[in-house]
């Protein structure tokens, strides 16, 4: 069964308070997830909205993911494009690259802003239900 994934992670302040939010299609339902992560980057974040949304589709059933971020640099580092050279980033990538190999297909690919609004609003909502 194939999931369409998209997540948004942000953080106030970079670091500061921070939340990742996921959104997995799945059988023809539509399901949000959100998770406050404490203080964190940006980046931290953007990476555990992925682990999230995977870890979700996973547990739904999902053995391909098509994942919709709007994070270039994470969707390169994933994509293989670029290296991981952020010490905080690095074991944050060895988790979705763990929770990949649990997939038979899995994509990962870069969006605008624009084409992520629900996620940035539920991750926004997030961030402030707990700050």
């Amino acid at each position: 069964m194939k999931a369409i994934i998209h997540t948004d992670g942000g953080a106030r302040g970079n670091p500061g308070p921070a939340g990742a939010a996921a959104i997995v299609e799945i059988g023809g339902k539509s399901l949000n997830y959100g998770l406050f992560i404490g203080r964190a980057t940006n980046n931290q974040a953007e990476y555990q909205a992925i682990i999230l949304g995977l870890t979700k589709a996973k547990e739904l059933g999902a053995t391909e993911a098509d994942c919709f971020l709007d994070s270039e640099l994470v969707v390169k580092q994933l994509n293989q494009e670029y290296k991981v050279k952020n010490n905080d980033l690095a074991p944050l990538f060895v988790r979705v690259w763990n929770l990949k190999i649990e997939f038979y297909k899995i994509r990962f690919f870069h969006i605008p802003r624009e084409e992520n609004k629900n996620a940035d609003r539920l991750v926004n909502k997030v961030i402030d239900e707990n700050i």
